[in-house]
Order: C-alpha cells, then sequence, then structure tokens
C-alpha cells in the first residue's frame, strides 16, 4: 500500500508544524485593574493625566522628561527602593478629552519589572454624580524571552508585578480622593 504524493506532503507538514508548536515562545500577557473613586473624573484626571508627572504613584520617587503630553514624549520614572531604579517610557497617544493616554516602556530592567514590549492605557471616566472610575490595563509579554524562565521572571511574576504596581497606584489614588492614609 503506498502513501500518495499528496499524502506525503501532508504528513510532512503536519510533522513540521508540530514541531514548530512545541518551539513556541512566551504569550503576550494582559493586565486589567479598576478602581471606584468619590470624586469627580476631572478632578482626578487634573492629578494623573500629566504624563510628565506620576508622583501619585508610591513607588515613585521622581519623574522627569521631555515632550510634554505630545505624541512620543518621554519620561524617565526614578523608583524608590535600593539603587533607585529607572523606567524609561513613551507616550503612545494623550486624549485629554477623553482623559486617557497610553504609554509604552522603552527600557527597563527585567529585575525591576519583569515585562518585555509593555504597552499600557490609563484612563478615567464619570460614572455618576462626584463618582469616577479609574482603569489600568496593560499587555506585555514576560521579561525572559525564551523558554525555561528562571521563575523571577516567569510569566506569573510579570503578571504578580504588573498587578502590583497598578493596584498599588489606583488605591493611592482613592486614598488621596477619599482620604485616610496611603
Amino acid at each position: 500500500m503506498g502513501v500518495s504524493k499528496r499524502q506525503f506532503l501532508l504528513l510532512v507538514l503536519g510533522t513540521a508544524l508540530a514541531g514548530t508548536a512545541s518551539a513556541h515562545g512566551p504569550s503576550r500577557l494582559k493586565v486589567e485593574l479598576g478602581i471606584d473613586i468619590a470624586a469627580p473624573a476631572d478632578r482626578i484626571w487634573a492629578r494623573i493625566g500629566n504624563f510628565q508627572d506620576m508622583s501619585w504613584h508610591p513607588a515613585v520617587a521622581s519623574s522627569s522628561g521631555n515632550g510634554g503630553n505630545a505624541a512620543e514624549a518621554t519620561r524617565v520614572l526614578v523608583l524608590k527602593g535600593e539603587g533607585n531604579p529607572t523606567i524609561e517610557e513613551a507616550l503612545r497617544r494623550h486624549d485629554a478629552a477623553g482623559m486617557s493616554y497610553a504609554y509604552k516602556i522603552t527600557k527597563v530592567d527585567p529585575a525591576v519589572l519583569p515585562v518585555n514590549n509593555y504597552a499600557s492605557t490609563l484612563s478615567v471616566v464619570s460614572v455618576g454624580e462626584g463618582k469616577s472610575r479609574v482603569s489600568w490595563k496593560g499587555a506585555f509579554y514576560r521579561g525572559y524571552p525564551n523558554n525555561d524562565p528562571p521563575p523571577e521572571q516567569n510569566d506569573d511574576a510579570a503578571i504578580k508585578a504588573v498587578t502590583g504596581v497598578y493596584q498599588s497606584g489606583l488605591d493611592a489614588l482613592k486614598a488621596e480622593f477619599e482620604g485616610g492614609a496611603k
């Protein structure tokens, strides 16, 4: 019983595709968090809407940059902690009327934040009289781009780190606008 040329090609193609599936690298990961705050959206946006100023985030010691809120503006965040690690970012889009901006990380040590190819959006919407929702969402790859990452740079570590950044920032905003300790 012979194998036809078509069957042979399908067998070769199937084998080749199966081999590439096992060599697959990391998947794009996503985190999206939001928090409701008892304050008008425009007041919250006035606090977080300037790409150059991230002083509202408790992990940020200082920020500086160039370009204001124009596309491709840059900023460097100096983080609190040993050695004052930094994260460099670039603004992709700023929509003051829509109260949102999108940015990307252009340089970060994976020991500081275990991510690669990170892009994020921060936005504020009104959800009623004097109430707002702040949303922060991001998509990224884990810090270690190849197969078999070390535990501190795997998918779980990347998701945990980004979730921690978002949650601490959102919690700080809520405390600032509603009172109470940060």
